[in-house]
């Protein structure tokens, strides 16, 4: 299962951040987005707050997490093993408080 690849950080660095994170990340936090502002806008508060946070804030963590993990497995100094991590988790941060 990839989910669990990512998590555990087995998957190579480009494919978890480019795959996972960024692509993911924003078809996850945007179908979440949308299926909590149509609940709002139906007056089901406690079945909005769940679409958008139960369901995108552990996909983000997952995303962060196996990015990091991906990244200390890479080995290399590259800036792409410095940098990528640092971007997953303010993205993740940013979609997930908004």
């Amino acid at each position: 299962m990839s989910l669990r690849r990512l998590w555990m950080g087995d998957l190579p660095l480009e494919q978890a951040f480019w795959s996972y994170a960024v692509i993911g990340g924003i078809a996850v936090n945007v179908l979440t987005s949308v299926v909590f502002l149509v609940l709002i806008t139906m007056d089901m508060t406690v079945a909005a707050l769940i679409a958008g946070y139960v369901l995108s804030v552990p996909y983000n963590v997952a995303a962060t997490v196996g990015v990091w993990r991906a990244a200390a497995r890479d080995g290399s100094e590259s800036q792409k093993a410095k940098l990528y991590p640092l971007i997953t988790l303010v993205g993740m941060v940013l979609l997930s408080v908004t």
